[in-house]
């Protein structure tokens, strides 16, 4: 039997559809959001991007188990039709509304500002906003788009509410990552878009993934004794919006692939939720879980005590300091 004939067989056609069925069955992981019975009212949580993708599902999570949840959303249109989806969906007329440009260090003090004068308490915050494949370009702020909307922006706003969540807790921070964050490494001049000559645009997301690592663990050591639990996650690869700067062909591809091995973004939302407000991810400092919600030891580059400091420092200077003028 030749190979086209083999191929076309209909036991192999039957073979491939298991194999299918089996691997959509696996990329949903261990643990199940839908199991978790822990409760949210009374509890106030941030979940950035969370019109779309990741942070929708999370958003909607968290409205269903009863917790005052604000959006946190580039765009008002987006943000809104978001915003009635998820209070029709759950009941939950607590769920409103903030405009946040993580890749603008003025709009992220604008919005904790507001945070800051109108919200009690902060019990969850969830950095997921985030781009990739973005051609290079610098802010007005004179910041790389890359690196200001998924580091600088997420670490500038952390610091801004971290008083908030100290005075509210026990409360958690989690940062959405990637186990891309393996291949980045740490120059602290591309975030002002400098010797970035030979990066690819996907390798700004390797490399940012990374810092988000890294900031995770700086922070969880300096909170260590505040009773705010600080975590770094992984989604796995997920089928999301996030792909929409890459070309057609490689997004066509990607989808096609996707309906058999990558996760929907409801299924890459649960390693976000389970470090947001499981009892099990209790008191996991500084750690970094992947997509099936167990803790995985991060790259090596992330573990560098050194590393991470010069990091933390560039990134108060980039951001004009915690505190600085214009806060």
């Amino acid at each position: 039997m030749d190979l086209l004939s083999l191929l076309s067989h209909p036991l192999w056609f039957l073979c491939s559809l298991v194999l299918a069925v089996v691997l959509r069955i696996q990329r949903k992981g261990r643990w199940d959001p839908k199991k978790c019975r822990v409760d949210l009212t009374g509890k106030t949580a941030i979940v950035t991007g969370a019109n779309t993708g990741i942070g929708k599902f999370v958003a909607l999570d968290f409205a269903r188990r009863n917790g005052r949840v604000i959006l946190a959303c580039r765009s008002r249109e987006r943000g809104q039709k978001a915003l009635e989806e998820i209070q029709r969906v759950t009941g939950n007329r607590n769920v409103v509304l903030e405009i946040l440009d993580t890749s603008s260090m003025s709009s992220v003090r604008a919005f904790a500002d507001r945070i800051l004068t109108n919200e009690k308490r902060l019990d969850i915050l969830v950095n997921n906003a985030g781009v990739s494949g973005m051609p290079h370009a610098i802010t007005s702020e004179g910041l790389e788009v890359t690196y200001a909307t998924n580091h600088l922006g997420p670490f500038l706003l952390t610091n801004l509410l971290v008083d908030l969540m100290k005075r509210s807790a026990p409360s958690r921070i989690v940062f959405l990552a990637s186990f891309k964050h393996n291949q980045g490494y740490i120059d602290t001049s591309n975030l002002y878009g400098k010797n970035m000559e030979k990066q690819k645009i996907y390798e700004a997301y390797n490399c940012t993934k990374l810092m988000n690592v890294i900031c995770a663990r700086e922070l969880a050591e300096r909170l260590k004794t505040t009773g705010v639990t600080v975590t770094s996650v992984s989604p796995g690869i997920v089928m999301t919006e996030a792909m929409r700067y890459y070309n057609l062909l490689y997004r066509v591809v990607f989808n096609v692939i996707g309906i058999f091995f990558f996760k929907s973004a409801e299924e890459g939302a649960a390693s976000t939720i389970f470090c947001a407000v499981s009892e099990e991810a209790e008191g996991l400092n500084g750690q970094y879980v992947d997509s099936d919600c167990v803790i995985e030891l991060p790259s090596e580059k992330a573990r560098d005590p050194a590393v991470n400091k010069k990091l933390w420092e560039a990134s108060e200077a980039a951001t004009n300091r915690i505190g600085g003028p214009g806060q």
